[in-house]
């Protein structure tokens, strides 16, 4: 049986990623959560093919993750934000809905890093999930800053390559 090490080694290189803030009141410039994920992906050696702030609004959200989908230079789409229980929250039911594949594990070990290192038992409200939507991974995580970093540098940047190895091989 081959190793995670040796998978990783036949991992791309480079991954093509979307960024995308799902917000009622975000804009660019106060976009601390978005700002952050390009950072970090960038700081990695990813690669920023788009990045994008919208509403929270379940057709909006199912829209621009098809059309992504369809897009050969969009490889991964990471989303921030509209993960909660409020009734305004869609981003989960949107992401859900269009998932070829579910990574139950993200939203598993999320939520475990959560509750032990960062919110305690408030980690039970998030909603954080992942998959695959055609070839392309999806990853929906909450909107706070310390959140994204928390999914990012303790799961996505160690593993989006990975990921991304697993959808292409033949």
């Amino acid at each position: 049986m081959r190793s995670v090490d040796e998978h990783r080694s036949e991992a791309p290189d480079q991954v093509s990623c979307m960024v995308v803030t799902v917000s009622d009141t975000r804009t660019e410039d106060n976009d601390y959560s978005g700002q952050l994920m390009k950072e970090l992906l960038e700081q990695n050696g990813y690669k920023i093919a788009r990045y994008t702030i919208v509403k929270d609004d379940y057709d909006g959200i199912r829209q621009l993750l098809r059309e992504a989908a369809s897009d050969r230079g969009i490889e991964a789409v990471l989303l921030s934000g509209g993960t909660g229980i409020a009734p305004r929250d869609t981003t989960y039911e949107a992401v859900r809905s269009l998932l070829n594949k579910e990574m139950p594990g993200f939203g598993e070990i999320f939520r475990y890093l959560s509750f032990t290192e960062d919110i305690g038992s408030a980690a039970i409200l998030s909603r954080a999930i992942a998959g695959t939507v055609s070839n392309m991974a999806v990853f929906s995580m909450p909107g706070s800053k310390g959140a994204v970093k928390l999914a990012m540098e303790r799961i996505i940047i160690p593993e989006l390559r990975h990921v991304m190895r697993e959808i292409y091989k033949q």
